[in-house]
């Protein structure tokens, strides 16, 4: 008899935590209900964690280690070049897709909203997006604060820095890369040992949500969530496509294998859970290491195309609610804006609210339309993160098949 794998078991956990959810939804009193929900909710949040702990670690080592193997600046700047070029190509296709969709499918414009009156609020921080606080962020202040706060981006700063360093120092550096190799390996290893608990973390996801909301959150915003849903299918495939033209077949290949880790963070709703997953199933599917440990790290903070998606999304539904009509140079514009700040900020917890809100002031749009997606949110941040995890990993396969093939 075949072994369950990890696929099976998340998906038999998810399925049993529909069951759970649903059955405590229409069973149990309301005070129950939410004592089970911020209960077993817990288990959730003590895997999430366990998988932050792993994140910053991983990210330095990996990152210096692939920076210092590349053996000069200028290997850094070609591969970055390419990396960044393929994210930004990536990032456009899917906001563009976004914006297409909502035009020809018009979700919101039969809502009807009243605007709302200039006092309300939506209790979304939308702070830190200028230009300027955002090239701040780049930088860390310390390096110390940076891991401790898990800001990806600003760790991926320190990592090149140190990388390039390392690798100047010529015979002295190997010994520092020779151990951050190690400590790769060591945390790889603590990560099995923490993705076994994943079954458990991804019915604890589900049975949370549905015992509260049950299934109205599944009908109520259908249409939403079933057009958004296909978008992203959508997307994947334009995606694969694109891979393919430079990695052929294998790109449909590659999907299959990381299909652990897009389960992971579908189910979790962070493409966080699965990065450390995600790098092993890379390195063996056969890009070389010193390119997974330098694109991965940045397509974590770069290369979001499930959120890129979403943020088009969400943004013309709520203008087409409020019956606000946007011109196409407008939506262009805002398509730009959106671009520009959504880089850099995976770390922020509903990073895609906070650059919504922020995006709607700009153009006139009511923040609080923000409001008829939070209850769904958790729904369609599932499907965003697990775009996430498979754009990164299509990305990291075509940029080692354009730098020095793969084996």
């Amino acid at each position: 008899m075949r072994k369950i794998g990890l696929t099976g078991w998340i998906l038999i956990a998810m399925f049993a935590g529909i069951i759970t959810g649903l059955v405590i939804h229409f069973n149990a009193p309301k005070e129950f209900i939410d004592n089970f929900s911020s209960g077993i909710s817990l288990l959730t949040e003590i895997f999430l964690r366990l998988i932050k702990m792993i994140i910053a670690p991983l990210v330095f080592a990996t990152l210096v280690v692939g920076i210092a193997k590349m053996g000069d600046i200028k290997a850094v700047g070609r591969v970055g070049g390419k990396t960044l070029l393929w994210f930004m190509s990536m990032s456009l296709l899917s906001l563009v897709f976004g914006l297409i969709v909502m035009n020809v499918l018009q979700l919101g414009e039969k809502l009807h909203l009243p605007l709302p009156p200039s006092t309300a609020t939506t209790a979304i921080e939308q702070s830190s997006l200028s230009f300027k606080n955002f090239i701040e962020h780049v930088f860390p202040e310390s390096i110390v604060q940076a891991m401790a706060s898990n800001q990806i981006l600003q760790i991926v700063a320190f990592s090149v820095f140190f990388g390039i360093a390392t690798a100047a120092i010529g015979e002295s550096g190997k010994v520092i890369i020779k151990g951050l190799d190690a400590v790769a390996h060591v945390v790889l290893k603590m990560t099995g040992y923490v993705m076994k608990f994943a079954p458990v973390a991804a019915f604890s996801a589900i049975a949370a949500i549905l015992a509260i909301k049950g299934p109205e959150i599944l009908y109520t915003y259908g249409k939403f969530i079933i057009s958004f849903y296909i978008a992203i299918l959508c997307l994947w495939g334009f995606l694969i496509l694109i891979a393919s033209l430079f990695i052929g077949k294998r790109a449909l290949i590659l999907v299959g294998r990381v299909k652990d880790a897009v389960l992971l963070a579908f189910s979790t709703a962070s493409s966080e859970s699965a990065f450390p997953q995600l790098l092993r199933e890379l390195e063996e599917f056969g890009c070389p290491n010193k390119i997974v440990s330098f694109v991965l790290p940045l397509g974590y903070s770069f290369n979001l195309d499930g959120s890129m998606l979403y943020m088009t999304f969400a943004s013309l539904f709520i203008a087409q609610a409020y019956g606000i009509h946007m011109s196409i140079g407008q939506q262009f514009s805002m398509l730009l804006v959106l671009m520009l700040t959504s880089k850099g900020i995976a770390g922020v917890p509903r990073a895609s609210l906070v650059v919504i809100a922020g995006t709607l002031s700009m153009f006139g749009i009511p923040q609080q339309g923000l409001l008829l997606l939070l209850g769904i949110d958790q729904i369609l941040d599932m499907a965003r993160s697990a775009t996430n995890v498979v754009g990164n990993s299509l990305a990291t396969a075509v940029v080692s098949k354009m730098e020095t093939g793969m084996d």
